[in-house]
C-alpha cells in the first residue's frame, strides 16, 4: 500500500487533463500525470514520489492511440507494453519493449510511463530515435509537435504541466531490418545490463543504446564509426567506443570492464546480423 492519502482524476481531453495539472498546482497537491502507474506505485511506497493527486490520462483518445496516419504510425502515451508487443504494428519497438520486466508488469507499464522513468533505462525510446519519430506534447501553451531528438536528451524534457500524448513514426521504417538485444546478468527479468537496438536502412546501420551510460542515446559519431565497412569490424568497434557520451557505468550489476566485454560482444553480434555477414566468415577476414 501506499502510506499516503492522493487525490484521483480521470480527464477526457488533453484540455482538461492540462487544466486539472494547473489546478491542482496551485493548490500546491504535487500532480503527476499517470498512465500505468507502476512507477508511482513502486516510488510511493519508499516515499520518493509523494504526488498528492495523480491524473489518468488513460481515458484521453490521443493516448491511447495506435493506427497509422498519413503514412506515419501514431502510438498513444498509455498504450501499454504489452500491447506495443502483441500488436506487431512496430516490431522493433514490441521487441524493445517485451524486454522491460515480466509479462505482468508489462500489462500496466505504458509507451509514454517507461520513456519518463524515473529508471535510467528507457528502452522504449531506443527505436524512436533511431527512426527519428516526432512526438505530439500537450501542456499550458497547448500543442506542440517535435522530433525526439529535441526533447529527449538522456531523458524526456517536459515543461511543467506538459505530457506526452503520442509518437509520430513514419511507416517507411516499420519494415526495416532490425535488431534488439538485451543482456542481463543473471536472470530473465532482473534489471539489464544493458540494452542494444539497431536497424540497417539503405545507406547505413543505426545504433542506439541503453544501459551503457546513465541514460538512453544515440550517437551519430559512433554510428559513423560502426558503418566504415572499408575497416575490420572489431577496429570499427573500437572506434565507436572513443565516441560514448558519458563514461561507461559501474555499478552493481557490472563492472564497467565488464559491461565494455558485453558491449563490444553485443555490438559485433548486432552488426554482423544486419550486415549479412556470418562469423564464420567474419573469422576468416
Amino acid at each position: 500500500m501506499i502510506p499516503y492519502n492522493f487525490e484521483y482524476y480521470q480527464p477526457v481531453t488533453t484540455l482538461e487533463g492540462v487544466r486539472l495539472f494547473h489546478d491542482l498546482a496551485l493548490q500546491g497537491k504535487e500532480p503527476m500525470y499517470y498512465a500505468g502507474g507502476t512507477e508511482i506505485i513502486t516510488m510511493g511506497r519508499t516515499l520518493p514520489v509523494q504526488p498528492r493527486a495523480v491524473i489518468d490520462i488513460k481515458k484521453i483518445p490521443e493516448c491511447t492511440i495506435l493506427a497509422v496516419q498519413d503514412q506515419k504510425l501514431v502510438l498513444g502515451s498509455a498504450l501499454s507494453l504489452s500491447r506495443l508487443h502483441d500488436s506487431l504494428a512496430f516490431p522493433l519497438l514490441g521487441e524493445a519493449a517485451a524486454g522491460v520486466a515480466d509479462r505482468t508488469s508489462r500489462n500496466k507499464i505504458t509507451l509514454g510511463g517507461n520513456i519518463c522513468s524515473r529508471l535510467m533505462y528507457r528502452e522504449t525510446v531506443l527505436p524512436l530515435l533511431l527512426t527519428d519519430s516526432e512526438v505530439r506534447i500537450a501542456g499550458p501553451a497547448g500543442w506542440k509537435q517535435v522530433s525526439i531528438h529535441q526533447v529527449f536528451h538522456g531523458q524526456l524534457q517536459l515543461e511543467k504541466g506538459e505530457f506526452l500524448v503520442h509518437s509520430l513514426t513514419d511507416s517507411s521504417y516499420i519494415g526495416m531490418p532490425y535488431a534488439a538485444v538485451k543482456k542481463r546478468k543473471v536472470s530473465d527479468i532482473g534489471y539489464p545490463l544493458l540494452t542494444v537496438a539497431a536497424i540497417r536502412t539503405n545507406a547505413m546501420i543505426r545504433v542506439a543504446f541503453s544501459g551503457v551510460c546513465a541514460f538512453p542515446f544515440r550517437s551519430p559519431m559512433m554510428e559513423d564509426a560502426l558503418n566504415r565497412r572499408e575497416l575490420p569490424l572489431r577496429l570499427r568497434i573500437e572506434q565507436a567506443l572513443v565516441h560514448l557520451p558519458a563514461p561507461i557505468l559501474d555499478d552493481f550489476n557490472g563492472s564497467a570492464a565488464y559491461r565494455e566485454w558485453v558491449l563490444k560482444h553485443t555490438l559485433l553480434d548486432t552488426i554482423l546480423s544486419l550486415e549479412g555477414e556470418s562469423h564464420e566468415r567474419y573469422r576468416r577476414l
